[in-house]
């Protein structure tokens, strides 16, 4: 795999109170990649005040394997304890998949496209 369709996750806090912050994801979400995403999503709950939404973009993320589902778990989990909402957007058929046969598909709120 080429450094370039590894994924780069990149936090980019909103400009108000209420924005959401927002974390793109391109590349895929496996396990050779599952440090570099989780300390990404990491930053980003860090970031984001208590109740803010986090949106995680992955129009350019085709691929996850259950390395990746269990860090946006993680990262779910973390959220919810400071009453953050991680929110998954654009998500391929196959991530959808995966939610569904692992039974994690009411974990997160999801939006067929990247809001804004």
């Amino acid at each position: 795999m080429a450094a370039e369709d590894a994924p780069v996750p990149e936090p980019a806090a909103g400009t108000g109170h209420h924005d959401p912050y927002v974390v793109r994801v391109t590349g895929d979400m496996d396990l050779d990649h599952a440090g570099e995403l989780r300390q990404t999503l990491a930053a980003a709950l860090a970031q984001a005040p208590e109740g803010a939404e986090i949106i995680v973009d992955l129009r350019n993320s085709s691929f996850c394997d259950s390395a990746g589902l269990n860090t946006l778990l993680d990262a779910r989990r973390q959220a919810a304890r400071t009453g953050q909402v991680l929110r998954l957007a654009a998500p391929s058929h196959q991530l959808l998949r995966l939610l569904e046969l692992t039974g994690s598909s009411g974990s997160f709120p999801l939006d067929a496209t990247v809001p804004g």
